[in-house]
């Protein structure tokens, strides 16, 4: 497999902990005030969890939903040739802007669901946590490394 490293002279070259912006170190965030959800007792087998279809997309347009405090409408590459449309309450959390470019992981073969007259046909996975009490929870996207290209398949 050809190596995505950068050759020693490449222009721009970056430091060995330079994670390019895309990851924060772990060493910089403060996980004292941190609340982590239970997890489910209830366990899945393995026959239900592989019939979901978990997939990088990339977004190629992303917008606020008129008349929604919440709601962000992504467009989505996701390796089929077709846009993909999924909305996502996370307005709270990301301005649209910023997540153009981005690829995520998504799970695709959810029955569409009609959202403010809008067809979402999918969703996008995210990491919530709660904040120490009375500050409210924290909503992180699952990004990805924009090298792995649209519909690729997560096992």
């Amino acid at each position: 497999m050809k190596s995505l490293d950068k050759p020693a002279n490449a222009e721009n070259e970056e430091t060995s902990d330079s994670n390019t912006g895309f990851f924060t170190p772990n060493e910089k965030i403060d996980f004292s005030n941190v609340k982590i959800e239970p997890l489910f007792e209830e366990s899945v087998d393995f026959e239900t969890f592989s019939k979901s279809d978990f997939r990088a997309v990339k977004v190629k347009n992303c917008v606020a939903v008129p008349k929604s405090k919440k709601l962000l409408q992504f467009t989505l590459d996701d390796g089929t040739g077709k846009d993909r449309t999924i909305l996502s309450g996370i307005h709270e959390f990301y301005e649209p802007e910023e997540l153009v470019g981005k690829t995520l992981i998504a799970i695709t073969n959810l029955p569409p669901r009609a959202m403010m007259g809008i067809e979402s046909c999918g969703m996008l996975l995210s990491a919530v946590n709660e904040l120490k009490e009375g500050e409210g929870e924290e909503l992180h996207l699952i990004m990805v490394d924009n090298h792995i290209p649209a519909g690729a398949k997560l096992y």
